[in-house]
């Protein structure tokens, strides 16, 4: 049965593109969201109307323009969560590469791709590539994406490569290929990590880990390293046990009963 895709409510669309290139800037005026959404003046001067009968954004002045309110950290209420895990896995990490060497990266799914929370990559002595917060990398490509698919819910499951099947290309057709994609995440389920799906061309490679609590999937730990160093089978048998227990140690961090925010607000990683 094929993937519908989600709809996309064009005013809701607007609104959102309008909030967001505000929340990147001091303030803004007219013009200048003008030229950062590509949405004409007179639907920009609606949504800042409503947005400021909302509370979510203040007009500043004619020179100035416009600018978001503190109202719009509530929309960021569910998920600190996702800082609280970073909090706890930072020191885990930094102590992994200072004994290690290599550059570990904490990512979650959000929507159709992967997006890094935070990494040791600057510690490393021996990282290879500038990895940023701003990236996001392919769910069904990235080795964290690829452990989140393996071991979050079914229902998780469906709603993120609904997402990449509505974004076409490669992604759909993979999703397409259900029973080929259901044989790669069984058997990162069996053997407990997940790689990158790489090419010839790729000269890095990374071994993901979930931090599970009960079904749910916290974030992934990946460990990025050159193809021409180890390979994946070397890399599992010397990094896997200490990466696994990481991983372990921040989700019984992260679930204890004083420590923890409620089930509910996990659901909002991604």
């Amino acid at each position: 049965m094929p993937l519908a895709a989600p709809r996309s409510i064009e005013p809701v669309r607007r609104t959102f593109a309008v909030l967001e290139a505000l929340n990147r800037r001091r303030s803004g005026t007219l013009g200048a969201l003008v030229e950062a959404t590509g949405l004409p003046k007179p639907t920009i001067a609606r949504l800042l109307e409503t947005l400021i009968a909302l509370g979510y954004v203040s007009h500043v002045s004619r020179a100035q323009g416009y600018r978001v309110t503190d109202r719009v950290v509530l929309l960021s209420a569910g998920a600190r969560f996702v800082h609280h895990v970073v909090d706890v896995a930072t020191p885990e990490m930094r102590r992994f590469t200072r004994a290690s060497g290599w550059p570990l990266y904490l990512g979650i799914v959000s929507g159709s791709s992967v997006a890094i929370r935070y990494t040791t990559s600057p510690e490393s002595p021996l990282s290879f590539e500038p990895t940023g917060y701003a990236d996001r990398f392919p769910v069904l490509e990235s080795a964290i994406g690829r452990a989140w698919l393996a071991f979050c819910p079914e229902d998780e499951r469906r709603a993120i490569l609904r997402e990449v099947a509505a974004k076409g290309g490669a992604g759909r057709e993979a999703v397409r290929q259900s029973a080929a994609l259901r044989a790669t995440l069984a058997e990162i389920r069996a053997q407990g990590f997940a790689t990158t799906r790489s090419t010839r061309q790729d000269r890095l490679n990374g071994l993901a880990v979930p931090i599970l609590a009960g079904d749910h999937v916290l974030g992934c730990l990946s460990m990025r390293f050159p193809k021409s160093a180890m390979s994946e089978a070397e890399a599992a048998a010397r990094y896997l046990a200490p990466l696994a227990a990481i991983t372990r140690r921040i989700a019984e961090t992260v679930s204890a009963p004083d420590e923890r925010p409620s089930l509910a607000r996990r659901r909002s990683l991604g």
